[in-house]
């Protein structure tokens, strides 16, 4: 994640606008090109690094890692890395992310409407 100036303007709007706005908040935990993406490959079910990665293939290594990192930290999903070699690392939603399945399933039902 790129380093803010945490006492820029922006910087405070947006704190000040996620503790007043839920949707603000969740969008600021969700949000974005990639998180959603990797969230709607983990609704499905738990999946390893490669797995979560050819759902995403626009997706850059470096980008992958970061926004996996920042769902961890944040206490959506989960990482398992597995005492095997090669490692084997898997990727699930925590009890906190499987409440967004509803959610993202209802953004999906809307987006297909959308689409037609």
């Amino acid at each position: 994640m790129a380093i803010r100036k945490t006492t820029s303007t922006n910087f405070e709007n947006e704190v000040e606008n996620n503790n007043r706005c839920p949707v603000s908040f969740a969008l600021a935990r969700i949000g974005g090109r990639w998180k959603p993406l990797i969230l709607w490959q983990l609704v499905h079910g738990k999946k390893r690094y490669n797995e979560i990665k050819k759902g995403i293939p626009n997706v850059t290594e470096k980008m992958l890692i970061e926004k996996l990192k920042e769902l961890e930290n944040d206490g959506l999903i989960s990482r398992k890395a597995l005492p095997v070699v090669p490692p084997h690392v898997e990727y699930s939603l925590t009890v906190n992310g499987e409440t967004l399945a509803p959610v993202l399933k209802a953004i999906a039902k809307w987006g297909t409407a959308q689409m037609i």
